[in-house]
């Protein structure tokens, strides 16, 4: 089947297993070993949805899926379907799995935006009761516990008080016949318990002997009184035996009763997991979800040119023209899979140290029907095909697509590929034939869809006129798909009109290697050429590899045709496997033949035998290959600037919000000071107020209120408060690069200022000498002239003659240190290394700049860490000071440390 071949020529089996990898069940690891295809677009929707949603769960943090406890246990439900009997084991997976289950869709009901997999979730049936029982009947060693049945919980404690009786009975003969036994211990052999004799005093102990060791020299002997014990034991296991039999037996027939509902939580479970597998490819592939692009309005097929003498023969019919077109479907928009990457490329270089992994990008006009790809041999065209290939199976599959977004292509109903030679001896198959046969079971697939369609949608009788002309179309489309030897037959269509409902819908994505190839060349093009029209109009999209020239012309006669090549690099003598669209590739066959080691004067004797037509043509198509490079470098840089003016302006556009907030946080918090200020010079006044109503009003009294309302003033109003200090200035060294605001120019100094305040730049071949005063640092700090200086002694020396003035006539306030110790400003460093010790000091010190104040308990002990501790102290710049703690606090075992 032409279908299942192409799954092996793109390879598609291997990508499964690389799914299969990321499945966390036996059921999920199955699934996708044995993925299957969708047949419909709404099934591929559905899995597309049921992948993107697990995505979004393995994006979120703790809502990934969680498959543990689930196992696979189809085996176990078609035997108990069978009315055979579970064992311990396979119950507990049955109620381990309706636990995990349970698990599963809570974590989906608590999640949100995932209808898909809430809907799947809904379905599961957990059964807590079974799980109940199954775990109050089976122990964690998958064994029937006592708990069980009354019956098996009397049958055991007889059995253990038995076991007691006879390793009593075995004990006192061992101790009795220590010389007739070869080593204290009781065994059993049969299920019977027994002790190990020595063979020549075997007399010494009366019993039954089961068994002896490999060397005869040990017997293992039962002695006579415990032979009824013994009796006895084996009665109850076969009682115990039988009760377990009955306790599983009752689990099992619960289980089988509720079979249905299991086998649909076992398909539930795994797809899934065969979902979150797919999440997790897509996420570690960097893969994005595509978006399929639908068909349009019916449209005519455009006409091919043909030769200017048929034109003139033709042109009396020019009226008749569009009735003899086909009415196509063109997709509503183009194809985008913009750096597309070959996944089972992707992980070998991930996994198998491969190489870098060349992305492609494929931009397909919604009219383009065929693509032929040209290029060098070894400069990855079938690469190209495998990929494309690829990636539509994975979005029909309900996965994501190894490419940049968006990611859109068509649902392809059937995806053919001839890829590879299908060369055989036992088939007596030759390069040629074996293609042949592969591309007619295309097109013999081609033919049968198309056909099935036109049934599917035509609702209108066919008449005999009708008929007549529909039997000449068979026949030419007989014709088309046979190997075409003469492309130049055509027989006439029918001129009659055709409607929406006969026409078929082709849908196919059909992929082609080397087409034509391994015959004369002359004929291999002609039925490459007549292969790829016929494809045009019965497949959505074809791509094609080639060498033949024929076919690069095709574009130039049909609008549904497009080139693309191979890059080639001419000064390595390289390909680079990117993909250019518009423009033939040069085959380049010479070239590759010299640098894989054919002898160079072969490859020169070879060059004089090329055509010059040929070697014309390729000079053409080098210099159209350059002059895309150049443009595409040319828009690399265009975008390069774009997206850093872009990060610019954001990173402006913060930076005036940060401003704005902080300007705005600034505003409050003044207004909050302002008004706390105007609060507490109204307190002091109104007391001043009292104190002069409630005295003697002498002039003594209302000096000291004026001095006091006048203390008052320096305290709150802003106007006499120290002005904050200046930002420090610079001074321009030889070798600086200072900016000169007038010329707008930026200089380097060569000397520094002389006593004129006057300095010697340059810039570029320009020597000047300019004032001290006209420059300015590269960040816009101002040099301080020496009037600027003089200005900044004078007012330091009356703003410090102000401050005394003020110290003098307030009392000086007592400012104590105020700590309060808590855990956020406390390190318990005892047990420490002094080198582990100082990097976390000086964490801790870093988290209490807001405190002021860091207790470090170090311990007594004999007194290193505490020596360590206070050098580290001594040359940390964030210490202030440092002291031992008072002795209720700890003494000499706790420092503490006041910060700066």
């Amino acid at each position: 089947m032409i279908q299942a071949e192409t799954l092996e020529l793109l390879e598609w089996p291997r990508l499964c297993q690389h799914l299969a990898t990321f499945a966390a069940t036996k059921l999920g690891v199955a699934a996708a070993l044995d993925l299957e295809i969708p047949a419909t677009q709404a099934q591929t929707a559905e899995l597309l949805a049921q992948t993107q949603e697990a995505y979004q769960l393995e994006s979120r943090a703790g809502g990934a899926l969680s498959f543990e406890g689930i196992q696979d246990i189809g085996t176990s439900l078609q035997r108990a379907e069978l009315q055979g009997l579970l064992s311990g084991e396979e119950l507990l997976a049955i109620a381990t799995t309706l636990a995990g289950a349970r698990q599963l869709r809570r974590i989906i009901d608590s999640q949100a935006d995932v209808p898909t997999l809430k809907e799947l979730a809904a379905q599961l049936r957990t059964y807590p009761e079974l799980e109940q029982e199954i775990h109050r009947c089976i122990d964690d060693r998958a064994q029937v516990a006592d708990r069980a049945t009354p019956k098996l919980a009397g049958i055991r404690v007889q059995m253990r008080q038995l076991r007691d009786r006879i390793y009593q009975i075995l004990q006192g003969i061992l101790q009795r016949q220590s010389n007739a036994v070869q080593e204290q211990l009781i065994t059993q052999r049969s299920g019977r318990f027994v002790i190990p004799v020595k063979a020549p005093q075997k007399d010494a102990i009366p019993g039954i002997v089961h068994d002896s060791s490999a060397s005869g020299a040990t017997l293992y002997v039962e002695p006579h009184s415990t032979v009824n014990l013994n009796n006895q034991m084996r009665q109850f296991l076969r009682q115990e035996q039988a009760e377990e039999e009955a306790v599983r037996r009752a689990l099992t027939e619960q289980v089988a009763a509720v079979k249905p509902d299991l086998d649909r939580l076992v398909v539930v479970v795994t797809t899934l997991d065969l979902a979150a597998a797919k999440a997790r490819y897509s996420y570690w592939l960097q893969a994005n979800p595509p978006k399929f692009i639908e068909l349009g309005e019916p449209e005519l097929a455009p006409k091919n040119p043909e030769r200017e003498d048929e034109e003139k023969e033709e042109k009396e019919d020019e009226e008749n023209s569009e009735n003899s077109q086909l009415l196509i479907r063109n997709l509503r928009s183009q194809i985008t899979l913009r750096q597309l990457r070959h996944p089972l490329l992707v992980w070998q270089q991930q996994h198998e140290q491969g190489f870098p992994v060349v992305p492609v990008d494929l931009t397909i006009g919604p009219h383009i029907r065929v693509v032929a790809i040209t290029g060098p041999n070894t400069g990855g065209k079938t690469v190209t095909l495998k990929t494309l290939g690829l990636a539509a199976l994975m979005a029909k599959a309900g996965m994501f697509v190894a490419a940049r977004e968006p990611v859109e292509l068509p649902w392809f109903d059937n995806i053919l590929a001839d890829i590879g030679d299908e060369q055989s001896l036992q088939q007596s198959l030759s390069t040629f034939s074996g293609h042949i046969r592969r591309i007619s079971r295309i097109l013999e697939v081609l033919g049968n869809k198309s056909q099935a369609e036109v049934e599917e949608n035509s609702n209108i009788p066919i008449t005999n006129s009708q008929q007549q002309d529909q039997e000449v179309t068979d026949t030419q489309n007989t014709v088309s798909a046979l190997p075409i030897l003469k492309p130049k037959l055509q027989i006439p269509l029918p001129q009659i009109p055709i409607t929406n409902s006969q026409l078929p819908i082709p849908k196919s994505l059909v992929l082609l290697d080397e087409v034509g190839a391994g015959t004369d060349p002359s004929e291999g093009s002609a039925l490459a050429i007549a292969l790829l029209q016929y494809l045009a109009q019965h497949s959505l999209l074809t791509v094609a590899t080639t060498h033949f020239g024929e076919l690069k012309a095709l574009k130039y006669q049909d609008s549904r045709f497009e080139n693309a090549s191979v890059e080639f690099d001419d000064n390595s003598m390289q390909p680079t496997y990117r993909l250019l669209w518009g423009i033939p590739g040069r085959s380049n066959a010479l070239t590759i033949a010299k640098r894989l080691g054919l002898l160079a004067s072969i490859v020169e004797e070879a060059q004089t035998y090329v055509g010059g037509a040929s070697q014309d043509v390729n000079q053409v198509i080098a210099g159209l290959e350059a002059q895309r490079r150049k443009q595409e470098t040319k828009a690399r840089e265009a975008t390069q600037l774009l997206h850093q003016t872009e990060k610019l302006h954001r990173e402006v556009s913060q930076k005036a919000a940060a401003l704005q907030e902080r300007e705005r946080e600034l505003k409050i918090a003044q207004e909050v000071a302002v008004n706390e200020a105007i609060g507490s010079a109204k307190s002091e006044i109104a007391q001043i107020i009292r104190r002069l109503q409630s005295g003697n009003q002498t002039a003594q009294n209302a000096q000291q209120a004026t001095e006091t309302l006048n203390q008052i003033s320096q305290k709150h109003l802003p106007s006499r408060q120290q002005p904050a200090k200046p930002k420090p200035s610079f001074m321009p060294k030889v070798g600086d690069r200072i900016r000169i605001p007038s010329l707008g120019q930026t200089a380097e100094v060569l000397s520094g200022p002389d006593a004129n305040e006057e300095l010697s730049v340059r810039f570029g071949i320009m020597k000047m000498t300019v004032k001290l005063g006209e420059i300015e640092s590269l960040d816009g700090q101002k040099p301080e002239t020496k009037a600027q200086l003089a200005k900044a002694a004078a007012q330091a020396q009356a703003l410090a003659t102000a401050k005394a003035k003020q110290a003098a006539a307030e009392p000086a306030k007592p400012n104590p240190e105020i700590a309060i110790r808590t855990a956020n400003n406390s390190i318990d460093l005892r047990g420490a290394r002094v080198s582990d010790a100082e990097i976390e000091i000086d964490r801790a010190l870093s988290k209490a700049v807001e405190y002021g104040v860091l207790w470090i308990i170090h311990g007594k002990g004999t007194g290193q860490l505490r020596r360590g501790v206070h050098e580290f102290l001594a040359t940390h710049p964030q210490v202030s000071r440092f002291e031992l703690a008072s002795q209720k606090e700890g003494g000499a075992g706790v420092t503490v440390v006041y910060l700066k």
